[in-house]
């Protein structure tokens, strides 16, 4: 199997040089992708594939469930490299409906190391207890959960201080919250977009009026 990758890699590659014999040399030369997209590890959500986008046009974190924790080195590294450094304008993150660590994070139930990662996923599912045990069908839960995960990752990224900072030094930044169908290879804007600290205080109120402040 693990020669069968290289055979289609180097199909790939050859492909490639084939319709445009300079892809590789531009792709060496420079890196500069105007979106980074923060996404679940699930293999069936490709991130480039899904927008459509070449090598070079997307730079991608992704993790189980699609978390933007604060205590992240991993995160947090990435987020500043791609504001500072690769100075993207658009922060993208994507979940999907289905997601099993997001189920896995709603059953409650002990699953080793994976319980220290997705438990702000729990704290999520607590804030909107009410609502969500008012739906009865368990796969339509997991999924109202899935899109409030999506949300509470970009409330955290409007309180990151790299964001922020950002901001503050007038960068063009844009936050946005989507998530993906499997069942039909679709994105969903989840509505809360976010460029500046005004409109993270409009989007998630009694949050961010210490941004206003500053």
């Amino acid at each position: 199997m693990v020669k069968t990758l290289l055979a289609n890699n180097a199909r790939w590659a050859a492909n490639k040089v084939e319709g445009d014999p300079e892809f590789f040399t531009r792709l060496v030369s420079q890196q500069t992708p105007r979106f980074l997209w923060i996404g679940c590890s699930d293999s069936r959500v490709p991130a480039n594939e899904l927008l459509g986008l070449a090598p070079g046009e997307l730079f991608v974190h992704r993790n189980v469930a699609n978390l933007a924790p604060p205590q992240d080195i991993n995160c947090l590294s990435v987020l500043q490299f791609s504001i500072e450094v690769l100075k993207v304008e658009h922060i993208i993150v994507c979940g999907h409906y289905g997601c099993g660590g997001v189920r896995v994070a709603m059953e409650g139930k002990r699953n080793g190391l994976i319980d220290h990662w997705i438990n702000p996923i729990r704290d999520t599912y607590d804030e909107h207890a009410k609502a969500l045990f008012g739906i009865s069908d368990v796969g339509a839960r997991v999924n109202a959960l899935c899109e409030h995960n999506v949300k509470a990752q970009v409330r955290n990224l409007c309180a990151n201080p790299f964001v922020q900072d950002a901001w503050s030094r007038g960068q063009k930044l844009e936050l946005h919250g989507w998530i993906y169908d499997l069942r039909d290879g679709l994105l969903q804007d989840l509505g809360t977009s976010v460029a500046d600290a005004q409109q993270a205080a409009r989007v998630f109120p009694g949050h961010y009026t210490a941004l206003l402040k500053g």
